[in-house]
């Protein structure tokens, strides 16, 4: 399997491209002319540093924080006073989005963004992790492995997924009813992210059980007391038929909204061999794809839709990103290294495409 790039030009043609060119039937790069030298890596960070773009910003976290939490009351209180299903109905898409945004929290203090202290971060994030179910250090540790491998498929978790293939050479690996889900997979992508929720969860109690459950005690009290609280609400507040359909909208809105937030980052960019040359700055450029950044994406993607720059200043405060992004594409210009940024709806195309050509290759390959 071979490294590709999103562009067929060569490095020396092209610079950083922030077009919308399609990023699926790539060729082979030329990859030394791809890595970027340790000079020029160590003089974007001074650059960074020196225009204090990893300065904490806690006026703009404690201002997000408190509208997010004051979101999430706002919901309750719908959930208190209001006797309509259609309204709830509403109300758990609603509080679908504010779970979505808690989880961009969540992100930010795993990533150490919100507070200098890590122990604040820490407890930030157990916060999080209580009011969404779910477990933070499978997150931090699924989540560190990515940054270290992204879309390195034997190393990346993100890339482990058995109802998905996102290779060729993954897809012939795939067996039985694997397999079946694998050719259907374009079909199949957005059910499955809106069941990414129950997925989530349940990847989070098997690795506490793989690491013990007596030694992670704290963990699953928090998840045990987030679902005591969330179903005893909705039980005290609804009939139980309302509570089901409630229940049904507001996970699958929520897994569907943190899905679609996550996946353009990577899903449909190039993968990469175990032993790519590709250097550290080649590996988290190549493999990211950046959403065309304003007011409303900011928001919707938590500052992940500058994944690039996030992936290059993983702990860099997300309003300082879009700051960032200019001197990131001049380094990626000045090193030849391919930067893409697309529109919102055609990076979920995109990523359609790449699953569909993936299958598609299965089923040649049985022919």
């Amino acid at each position: 399997m071979s490294e590709h790039i999103p562009d067929t030009k060569t490095p020396d043609q092209r610079p950083a491209d922030t077009s919308t060119s399609h990023p699926v039937g790539l060729r082979s790069p030329n990859i030394s002319a791809r890595q970027a030298s340790s000079a020029g890596y160590e003089e974007l960070k001074r650059i960074i540093e020196q225009d204090g773009l990893m300065a904490r910003q806690p006026a703009y976290f404690t201002f997000k924080i408190l509208t997010t939490l004051a979101m999430l009351a706002l919901s309750l209180m719908i959930l208190a006073v209001v006797d309509t299903l259609w309204l709830q109905l509403v109300n758990a898409a609603f509080l679908a989005f504010v779970f979505g945004q808690l989880g961009l929290i969540g992100h930010d203090v795993g990533h150490q963004a919100i507070f200098r202290s890590t122990y604040r971060n820490r407890l930030a994030g157990y916060g999080v992790a209580f009011l969404l179910g779910m477990v933070r250090s499978w997150w931090v540790d699924k989540h560190n492995r990515h940054h270290s491998n992204p879309n390195i498929l034997s190393q990346d978790p993100d890339t482990n997924i058995p109802i998905m293939a996102f290779s060729e050479e993954q897809a012939r690996t795939k067996r039985g009813f694997y397999r079946l889900t694998v050719s259907l997979q374009a079909y199949l992508f957005l059910p499955v992210l809106s069941i990414e929720s129950l997925g989530l969860r349940l990847a989070g109690l098997q690795f506490l059980k793989r690491a013990g459950l007596r030694s992670n005690v704290g963990e699953l009290l928090l998840i045990g007391t987030h679902f005591v609280v969330y179903l005893g609400l909705l039980f005290y507040f609804l009939n139980p038929w309302h509570v089901l359909l409630f229940v049904i909208t507001h996970q699958l809105l929520f897994g569907l909204y943190l899905g679609s937030v996550f996946a353009p980052n990577h899903k449909g960019m190039p993968v990469l061999e175990e032993d790519s040359p590709l250097d550290f700055i080649g590996r988290q450029v190549i493999t990211s794809r950046n959403v065309d950044p304003n007011s409303v994406t900011d928001y919707l993607y938590g500052g992940l839709n500058y994944q690039i720059e996030h992936h290059l200043f993983p702990s860099m405060p997300r309003n300082n990103l879009k700051k960032a992004q200019v001197h990131v594409q001049k380094f990626c210009e000045s090193y030849s290294i391919p930067y893409y940024q697309t529109s919102m709806v055609r990076s979920q195309w995109e990523i359609l495409q790449s699953l569909h050509e993936i299958s598609n290759s299965m089923r040649r390959a049985a022919v």
